[in-house]
């Protein structure tokens, strides 16, 4: 296992190699407003190839299965058997199919128009680079890179190739997470008071590539945290302006050095809202939003989980019908990038550059132990 993961670092790190655009600075810029999302309409599909065939590329896979304007058309792995076994349940030539060491010939492949990345964290940013070098859209998994310097970098190079670059926020095109959206957008909550994010589960072998620092840039903030972050800014409705957190580690064996187990923190906004949030490993039964304004309410439990998406608001049930969030999401790509859609949620890769500066200053609080700001 750790010749494995020793692989793919070298052989990801070694698309660092390609020269990546300076970008001076990041500006999130004026809020922008987006219209209620629209069902996919019929048009052409986007040919996609998965690169990382892991459990989470198992999964999407198979909810691909269903979607309308996308299809898997291109494979890339660094296991022989799991080509070999996927391009037959899936149907994917064997032309199509890729090592992490010949995956740039893509670039002549007409029948891959995207490459969705779901490798270990610390391989994103030069995955990303290399399929973009390549000239094919990036679809990449959350979290986007291991820090903010590393998603500008990716900002940046994706916007010279000219190709899209989306983050796999599958929460931002989900039924029930775009009604409560839309609640507070036309102000059904009254003003925004109060928000709380609880996100975690209780983690399990501990080898995987999650509890390797150098892989995941981190640990339970990197992986399940960031959902508790990315949920309170569409949520609330705004950017924050300054993070505290603190961290907990009973574990220090599973938990190494620079893998956090437990991190609660907190996240000021423009308006005065606060966020509440809290980042484990080491608990199951959370995976929780709540969200109080001055004439209502909406709690979400599950709030991000792959399954239905519970919750109610002071207006009753959330009750939309659930379909599998991958579907649509890869649906929903697909129309941004065929199409020019927008999403109702922005999945670009400046979305999840905010996520990331919002990380790399919760880890900052924790080791200062006081506030960071954020502008």
């Amino acid at each position: 296992m750790k010749s494995r993961r020793s692989f793919l670092l070298k052989t990801g790190l070694s698309a660092l190699a390609i020269a990546v655009p300076k970008i001076e600075s990041f500006s999130g810029g004026s809020p922008k407003k987006f219209a209620a999302i629209r069902p996919v309409q019929d048009g052409p599909v986007l040919k996609v190839a998965l690169m990382g065939l892991g459990s989470y590329a198992a999964r999407v896979a198979d909810a691909m299965q269903s979607c309308k304007r996308a299809k898997i058309t291109g494979l890339i792995s660094g296991t022989p058997s799991k080509l070999e076994s996927w391009s037959k349940k899936y149907a994917v030539p064997e032309a199509n199919c890729y090592n992490y060491e010949t995956y740039h010939q893509i670039k002549d492949n007409p029948d891959i128009d995207a490459v969705y990345v779901i490798t270990p964290n610390a391989l994103h940013k030069p995955h990303a680079l290399g399929v973009a070098a390549a000239g094919k859209h990036v679809i990449c998994e959350k979290p986007m890179s291991i820090n903010a310097k590393d998603a500008r970098e990716m900002v940046g190079f994706c916007e010279k190739a000219g190709v899209h670059l989306l983050i796999g926020y599958r929460m931002h095109f989900e039924a029930n997470t775009l009604k409560v959206v839309n609640m507070r957008r036309d102000g059904a909550f009254g003003e925004i008071k109060f928000f709380q994010g609880l996100s975690g589960f209780r983690i399990g072998d501990p080898n995987q590539w999650r509890l390797n620092a150098e892989l995941a840039g981190g640990g339970a903030m990197m992986d399940i945290g960031i959902y508790s972050i990315n949920g309170a800014r569409y949520m609330v409705g705004e950017e924050p302006i300054w993070v505290t957190a603190q961290e907990v580690k009973t574990d220090p064996v599973k938990f190494k050095e620079g893998v956090d187990e437990t991190i609660t923190f907190q996240m000021g906004f423009p308006s005065g809202v606060v966020a509440s949030c809290l980042s484990t490993y080491s608990m199951n039964y959370l995976d929780k939003f709540f969200l109080n304004g001055t004439n209502g309410y909406a709690e979400m439990q599950p709030s991000t989980g792959y399954g239905p998406i519970k919750g109610r608001t002071h207006q009753g049930p959330l009750d939309e019908p659930h379909v599998t969030h991958q579907t649509t999401q890869m649906d929903e790509m697909a129309a941004i990038i065929l199409d020019g859609k927008k999403a109702s949620i922005p999945v670009d890769g400046e979305e999840g550059l905010k996520d990331m500066v919002i990380i790399d200053a919760i880890y900052k609080a924790v080791k200062t132990g006081g506030k960071v700001d954020l502008v």
